[in-house]
């Protein structure tokens, strides 16, 4: 049985790459510091033989017993209301992180697939984005912090991938959604959402021209899967091309939850970028990857699941974590 160690594993991204990898036959090491992510995600997985949950962070040592096959690294603050309050943590693990990561996949000669991100680009001056193009970033910016904390992992990455020969994967994740996302975490979908199911007036920030192109959890995961199986070392976009402005998806949101909302606007966040929309040719044809799930069926799947919770428990449980470094 292959052994895979997935860091960030409670997290969003992270527990539904664990269910992957459990569906597939591996045995999971799940991985996790729980500043963001929440039990509850694999709690479903901890009968299981073939699972097992440490809970670490990785910008502390790293040991894992016996052998290992692969890596996942998705241990990383994802949002801005988590990268804005925990700065330095953010920073952390995407440097201390990933080198200590990369010098586990070194001693077990395992293969490293690091979780990047579309703002490697910044607010890009090139639409859509290739992965030939290096972006446009503020690094003492408010995003800076995790803008910069991705752009070091890819760099270090291809370093030890360069002078030490290990084996490692990159992919560039843009906007991504599904069940397990946390409620107030910032993001667009779940913000949105959130606003619909409190009756309350939906924020769009700026003027809402501003594009984004969201992608459901599965077709995500899926093609994350594939980019580690497969041969390829340098960066790989993975996300859907199907752009959208920020008001015409505020009012989709709107149509979905059958309210009566109205858009309000306010002013727009420092170096919040203004396009995002993947070019994926590489996926497709290095990976025979390409999305299938719809923006309206996707989304359906996410309102009901965020229907389904307790969203006064869901917030306290999303923000405990906080309280020691906000002392």
């Amino acid at each position: 049985m292959k052994r895979i160690l997935i860091t960030g594993a409670a997290g969003f991204l992270g527990s539904h790459l664990c269910d992957k990898f459990i569906e597939k036959g591996f045995h999971v090491i799940a991985m996790d510091n729980l500043i963001t992510g929440d039990l509850k995600n694999i709690e479903h997985l901890f009968p299981l033989e073939n699972f097992e949950f440490h809970h670490h962070d990785v910008s502390k040592f790293v040991h894992i017993a016996g052998n290992l096959d692969y890596i996942l690294h998705f241990a990383s603050p994802a949002s801005p209301i988590d990268y804005l309050k925990i700065p330095i943590q953010t920073l952390k693990v995407g440097s201390l992180g990933t080198h200590n990561l990369l010098g586990l996949a070194k001693e077990k000669d395992a293969r490293l697939l690091i979780a990047s991100t579309s703002e490697v680009y910044g607010d890009p001056l090139v639409h859509p984005q290739t992965e030939e193009y290096y972006g446009n970033v503020n690094p003492i910016g408010p995003r800076g912090v995790y803008d910069e904390a991705k752009r070091f992992q890819e760099a270090i990455t291809m370093a030890y991938h360069t002078f030490h020969g290990v084996d490692t994967r990159i992919v560039r994740i843009f906007n991504t959604y599904g069940p397990r996302m946390r409620l107030n975490d910032g993001r667009v979908i779940p913000a949105f959402i959130g606003q619909a199911l409190r009756g309350e007036d939906l924020t769009v920030f700026g003027d809402g021209s501003q594009t984004r192109s969201f992608c459901y959890v599965d077709d995500q995961v899926e093609g994350i899967y594939r980019l580690l199986m497969s041969g390829y070392h340098l960066p790989v976009n993975i996300g859907n091309p199907n752009e959208i402005s920020i008001s015409e998806f505020a009012e989709e949101i709107i149509s979905l939850t059958g309210t009566t909302q109205k858009v309000i606007y306010k002013e727009l966040p420092v170096d919040d970028p203004m396009q995002r929309q993947p070019d994926i040719t590489k996926a497709k044809n290095l990976l025979d990857w390409e999305p299938k799930v719809g923006r309206e069926e996707g989304l359906k799947i996410t309102y009901e699941y965020f229907k389904s919770l307790d969203e006064n428990t869901l917030y306290k449980q999303a923000h405990k974590s906080f309280e020691k470094y906000m002392k």
